[in-house]
């Protein structure tokens, strides 16, 4: 285990109480003091502050990175070498360039290696994205996901030259990948819009962001993140496609609330602002957040020999769309999206088309109106002129 924050923690807490065949054999802090005070309260024999000696640990078979962003590559590079399976975390690199010299590091050493984007592994969205893939919304035409909260926890992420940016690196990373999920992974993300913007704290990098990313099937991705809002995490997915709607609401107004004039004493949720007044606790924090099933699918898939869900490839292509917002937001223009190892397929634009009514019009809308008749709306196929039929 590469780290020993809140990130290491909440990976361990999912390791160590779910498969239980899994052993931490030595944990790897920046401080010797963090890394031997995180080794024994879980348990784990050995901590170090040598990376490359935790990595290259004859005990070691797979190695997690849960370290600041602009270690993540140093990590894979050493555990490629090494021959050892690599997960590592979100966002999978500072930018897409480096996520592709990562990417092509694990396929060279052929090494498993998996992308630890644990929004994509939360049980609603999982049983959402298993009904969306029998066609229950039709095509998926807009994913929009948001993720706010009061800011990170941890000093490097302030850093631009540290995290590689602001809100967007953060947390659009978790929102791109969503939407891609649900808008199919094979559709190719071709351009980004996006304003980005330090409302309230003195940093250099984006505190708030929203951006749209056009597929090549017309589908739209929507994120929205922020470190300036208050009141907590707010973790929220929409998808809405032509034969239905998906809400997600992951933690807040989940049915867990609680009112407490005095306060609970201590920790309520991960970014909660206090404990006192109304408070939105969360049962399962690590379940709620998609770790256990984010782990549950890296060993299976690596026991089995197959690929995860999310693998590097996944991280390369969130980084390049995600290098293409930071374009954007500086030009105010739609920025192409630049992935230049592209694995997925090509759209047929006409299976876009609208859906027929009959042999002479396609159908636009059907509604029942208040005194009960159907009112359909169509278009003629060769005039193109809009009409209504009443039944």
């Amino acid at each position: 285990m590469l780290g020993a924050g809140l990130i290491g923690r909440f990976y361990t807490m999912s390791l160590l109480n779910f498969r239980g065949k899994d052993e931490i054999k030595i944990v790897c802090a920046s401080r010797e003091e963090q890394a031997a005070k995180f080794a024994q309260e879980f348990g784990i024999p050995r901590s170090t502050s040598d990376m490359a000696a935790a990595i290259q640990d004859p005990e070691v078979d797979t190695v997690i990175v849960g370290l600041p962003n602009h270690l993540h590559k140093k990590a894979v590079l050493l555990a490629a070498e090494a021959g050892k399976a690599i997960l590592c975390t979100k966002p999978l690199a500072m930018n897409g360039p480096e996520a592709l010299e990562m990417l092509e590091a694990v396929e060279k050493a052929g090494v498993f290696h998996g992308y630890l984007e644990d929004l994509v592994y939360t049980p609603k969205t999982l049983k959402a994205l298993a009904a969306t893939r029998k066609g229950a919304l039709g095509k998926v035409l807009w994913a929009r996901s948001r993720e706010t909260h009061g800011g990170p926890h941890s000093d490097w992420f302030w850093t631009k030259e540290l995290s590689g940016g602001g809100a967007i690196v953060d947390m659009g990373c978790h929102c791109i990948e969503i939407a891609r999920n649900f808008i199919g992974k094979g559709i190719r993300p071709v351009e980004v819009t996006c304003w980005a913007d330090t409302q309230v704290h003195p940093i250099d990098a984006e505190d708030h962001a929203v951006g749209l990313v056009r597929y090549e099937n017309g589908s739209i991705g929507q994120f929205e993140v922020s470190w300036t809002f208050r009141g907590g995490m707010d973790l929220r997915d929409e998808i809405a496609g032509t034969d239905g709607t998906v809400w997600l609401n992951h933690w807040m107004r989940t049915g867990f609330e609680m009112f407490t004039g005095i306060g609970q004493g201590g920790y309520v949720a991960e970014k909660a602002e206090g404990d006192t007044g109304w408070l939105f606790p969360v049962g399962d924090e690590i379940g709620s957040l998609g770790y256990v099933e984010m782990f549950m699918d890296m060993f299976n898939s690596m026991d089995k020999g197959n690929k995860p869900m999310e693998t590097f490839y996944d991280g390369y292509v969130v980084n390049s769309i995600i290098d293409a917002c930071y374009k954007a937001a500086a030009s105010k223009k739609w920025e192409n999206i630049e992935v230049t190892d592209w694995r997925g397929g090509s759209v047929n634009m006409e299976e876009t088309a609208l859906k027929d009514y009959d042999d002479q019009h396609f159908l636009i809308k059907e509604e029942t109106m208040p005194e009960g008749k159907l009112k359909v709306i169509l278009k003629d196929k060769k005039t193109g002129k809009i009409s209504q039929l009443i039944k």
